[in-house]
């Protein structure tokens, strides 16, 4: 990879070899090569060598990558683990200023979740980045040059501005380059131009000024491949110059916006840090107000911050971003189990809120692939559907396609230009094998693009047979006689008139349409196309993939827009986008030229109404995201193609193909599809609504916990305590972080992986600005939170009140309030696997992992308090009887009746009020 500073340095120099000059597309062949210093004997080693040095090896500016160093600490860029830090920090202080210093194992536990959250998320984004470089081709295609006037093979990146590339069918264009040969050259550019039927190109010089890429037929583009013929050119830019160098240029100014779940993970981190602080002024005002008056002023103001400081920590969910953290992990992992590569984690949840998907025509909603899709013979006089098995009579339509054809077959892949292909393709589906020693080619007149015409000579038994194919309007003309099925005849005005007819049909529905004819008589190459016999015509394109109509429709169910937009033609992209149910009645569909004949406002007014842009630059591309981002909407771009990198890059989620797809595409990329799948989008949204769905649920079931554990400490630790008058706690540190780390964040983490509802993807997506605690959810965390602060009160007030024998029954209350709390949160799991509906509605036990959570979290709770040194040294609890486990316990299980009533009365109302449904 080239230095940045060389890339802009090489850059500017090339640019300065036109300046002021016309452009290459539009400068005579020897006046470039005067511009290039070149000669059409190619460059000299020597002369080589300086240009390079000069100019730079032919390589794209891969952008420097971060250290592992940076990319640990960019783990740790996030609002909650800052808060989580800053409550390390305070909390490691008031230990060492207290002279408690078995209290920094607070600060460390907390120090250790946020170094295993940053790890756990450093690991899961090196996985995918392996996983991408292993589908990039690392084997760069060496180039065909003339130096020192000999052919020779060399690395593309040694190629140098001046040197003259031979191309040859199957070779990868290595640089831009100026044709100064063509022999019916076409060369495949849809990875750039997004046209999925090869470019014919020529020498000539171009009189239109600034021309399309597509439309620059004397160039040749970086990454094109070669489908047909041969040619030279003399390259005129490389590297970060090439048109494939200025879109990869194009994606270091895109923007990196945050994803709405790190926006609102965000927002949650400041209501949280707003919330503690409060809490702990408050907490610190009341200590103060009714303190022990015979006590020093400075020994109250320490002790009431102290308390403050625990009660805040308390309100912290430490377990929090290592719990969003792992939901997220556990959807990437299922997500590449059905072919989907995530390199930023929060994007996966992106999906969930996704309101229009941007996709790119071809090689992404089509096959890349032409195919054979209708066929007209004379015999029936109609136009048949190439599902319907040729008849006997149609063997001259099938011999021609085949014969009359340059297909190469290796190891069974047919291998040439993609339209020759198609029809060889579609005669060996249906049996018809052109082997090429039963009708062995002893002459032939290549397509020529003046002539749009291609003839062959065949032997057949023991006769030469003429066979011909090439653009309907030509052909037709230069036919006498017309094959009927079952005689050669005179061709009529009918005839013609019908064959017109049925081209027309084809040609309506976007499809390449080719006509063929035999000659038996008068097979000099000079006559060969004259008085042909017509034998029928074939109409292809480049097909939908067969997934795609039905994710489409499932798209629109679940309340989200499919947008296409191509580089091809306008009439091939209305086609296709009214197959498969993007361009619906009423919807429009415009050319990247009318969108840039708009103005911004124009364009926003009309874009809930535009369905397909065709034609498009990526500089279109990118401002259609951007338009639909002005109007808050969350896009996702799929494409394969170097063309849709910048708008991938630009859009909230960007989804590249693992197979189809380039390198500069992929790398552009939040997501690959490893099997170039249409349809694995929709299975992203569902997890990505699925995931949405569950961090809710483990937020829920956090907070409210954190709400419990904040209430509790405050009435025994301000209110008990005032009225006591003695410091009575109901939880110490090392419990709090007990129940926030493990028998909290156990159920939570098990919460991740629900299953989705069964009409997840029947209501439109979720606004991106709507909070984690929308609807029902802040609701349901405040009433969940108090019932199980009553719960744990009680077992508490048991504990000290009832069931305590002599100095003893803190210690008992103490150990009976931290068995409710940690059980409560097991059970209360059960509660959140739906937020409306009955527990008992479904299996309740049908997650396993819920289930293991619970037997893990009871064990890693009740063992460790029935082994009383154990007890003692940990958690500085005592040991319990038999009616006080039961107790305890019993009231934790009590938070399910409760949380179902709730559901109960909450469903009555919505019944009532009509909101049942929303």
């Amino acid at each position: 990879m080239a230095p940045k500073k060389q890339i802009e340095e090489t850059k500017d120099l090339q640019t300065e070899i036109w300046a002021g000059e016309k452009p290459v597309y539009n400068s005579k062949i020897e006046d470039v090569f005067q511009k290039l210093e070149s000669r059409e004997l190619g460059l000299t080693s020597q002369e080589a060598r300086a240009k390079l040095q000069k100019y730079g090896k032919n390589a794209l500016d891969e952008g420097k990558k971060m250290t592992l160093i940076q990319r640990f600490f960019e783990q740790l860029k996030d609002m909650m683990i800052i808060v989580l830090l800053v409550a390390a920090l305070v909390s490691g202080i008031m230990a060492v200023i207290n002279g408690h210093y078995a209290d920094l194992i607070d600060s460390g536990l907390i120090l250790l979740i946020v170094i295993m959250n940053a790890v756990i998320g450093l690991v899961q984004e090196s996985n995918a980045e392996k996983a991408l470089d292993a589908l990039k081709n690392m084997n760069k295609p060496d180039a065909k040059v003339i130096r020192d006037g000999i052919q020779m093979s060399i690395k593309s990146e040694e190629i140098a501005i001046g040197d003259v590339v031979v191309l040859e069918a199957g070779d990868i264009v290595p640089a831009d380059i100026r044709l100064i040969e063509s022999v019916s050259l076409k060369i495949e550019e849809a990875a750039l131009t997004g046209e999925s039927v090869p470019s014919e190109k020529h020498v000539g010089v171009l009189e239109n000024e600034n021309p399309p890429l597509g439309d620059r037929t004397n160039l040749c583009y970086s990454s094109g491949i070669v489908s047909y013929g041969r040619g030279k050119g003399v390259v005129f830019a490389t590297g970060m110059s090439t048109e494939v160098g200025k879109i990869a240029k194009m994606l270091s100014s895109g923007g990196d916006d945050k994803t709405p779940l790190q926006q609102q993970l965000a927002k949650t981190a400041k209501i949280l840090s707003f919330g503690v602080i409060a809490i702990a002024v408050v907490i610190f005002i009341f200590n103060l107000l009714f303190r022990d008056k015979s006590a020093p002023i400075v020994d109250s103001i320490i002790g009431s911050f102290m308390i403050a400081v625990a009660i805040a920590v308390a309100a912290i969910p430490e377990g929090l971003p290592a719990v969003v953290t792992i939901v997220l992990s556990i959807g990437v992992k299922r997500m590449s189990a059905r072919k989907a590569i995530v390199s930023n984690l929060p994007s996966v949840e992106t999906l969930g809120c996704c309101e229009i998907i941007c996709s790119d025509k071809t090689g992404t909603l089509t096959l890349n692939q032409m195919t054979v899709k209708e066929l007209y013979t004379p015999e029936n006089g109609n136009y048949t559907s190439a599902e319907v098995m040729m008849t006997e009579g149609s063997d001259l339509l099938l011999r021609g396609m085949v014969l009359c054809n340059d297909t190469k077959e290796s190891e069974g892949v047919l291998i040439g230009d993609p339209t020759e292909t198609a029809l060889v393709a579609y005669a060996k589906e249906v049996g018809f094998e052109g082997n090429s020693e039963k009708y062995k080619r002893v002459d032939e007149k290549p397509f020529d693009s003046t002539r749009k015409l291609m003839s062959t000579v065949n032997m057949v038994g023991d006769k030469k047979v003429a066979h011909i194919k090439g653009a309907p309007d030509i052909l037709i003309k230069k036919c006498s006689k017309i094959y009927d099925g079952s005689n050669v005849r005179s061709i009529t005005s009918s005839d013609i008139e019908k064959i017109l007819s049925a081209n027309s049909q084809m040609a309506s529905k976007a499809l390449r349409v080719l006509a063929v004819a035999v000659k038996y008589e008068d097979l000099e190459l000079e006559v060969i196309e004259e008085d042909m016999i017509f034998v029928g015509l074939v109409g292809m394109i480049d097909p939908p993939r067969p997934e795609v109509k039905d994710a489409v429709a499932v798209c629109k169910r679940a309340g989200m827009t499919a947008i296409m937009i191509t580089g091809d033609h306008m009439d091939t992209a209305k086609a296709i986008a009214a197959e498969i149910g993007i361009l619906e009645e009423g919807k429009k569909a415009i050319t990247g030229a009318d969108l840039d004949n708009m103005s911004d406002e124009e364009f926003i007014q009309e874009i809930d109404n535009i369905r397909v842009y065709a034609r498009v630059s990526p500089e279109n591309k990118v401002r259609i995201v951007k338009g639909f981002k002005s109007i808050n909407k969350v896009v996702a771009m799929t494409g394969d193609g170097v063309n849709d990198a910048p708008s991938i890059h630009e859009a909230d989620i960007g989804i590249g193909m693992g197979i189809t797809g380039t390198d500069v595409s992929k790398g552009a990329s939040d997501m690959v599809l490893a099997d170039d799948n249409f349809a694995t989008i929709v299975a992203a949204v569902e997890e990505g609504r699925k995931i949405y769905s569950n961090i809710k649920k483990a937020v829920q079931s956090l907070m409210s916990a954190n709400i419990a554990e904040v209430v509790c400490l405050f009435i025994t630790t301000v209110i008990l305590s005032a009225i006591a008058g003695r410091n009575i706690t109901i939880l110490t540190p090392v419990m709090i972080l007990w129940i926030n780390l493990v028998t909290d964040s156990l159920p939570a983490l098990a919460l991740g992986t629900e299953s989705a509802e069964s009409d997840v993807m029947l209501y439109p997506p979720r606004k991106p600005g709507s909070s984690l605690f929308a609807g029902k959810t802040g609701l349901d965390i405040l009433i969940q939170g108090v019932m199980q602060s009553v719960l744990v009160m009680a077992s508490f007030v048991f504990g000290e009140y009832v069931a305590g024998v002599g100095n003893g029954n803190h210690g008992v209350a103490m150990t009976m309030a931290f068995i409710t709390l940690c059980m409560i949160q097991l059970f209360h799991a059960y509660n959140l696997r739906s937020q409306n509906h009955s527990l008992f509605a479904r299996n309740p036990f049908k997650n396993r992992f819920l289930n293991l959570a619970f037997i893990v979290g009871a064990i890693l709770t009740i063992v460790p308090l029935v082994i009383p040194t154990v007890a003692k040294a940990i958690f500085d609890a005592v040991p319990l009887n038999g009616t006080q486990w039961g107790v305890a316990l019993g009231l934790s299980a009590l938070i399910i009746p409760f949380v179902e009533l709730q559901k109960l009365v909450e469903e009555i109302i919505e019944r009532k009020t009509g909101k049942a449904d929303n």
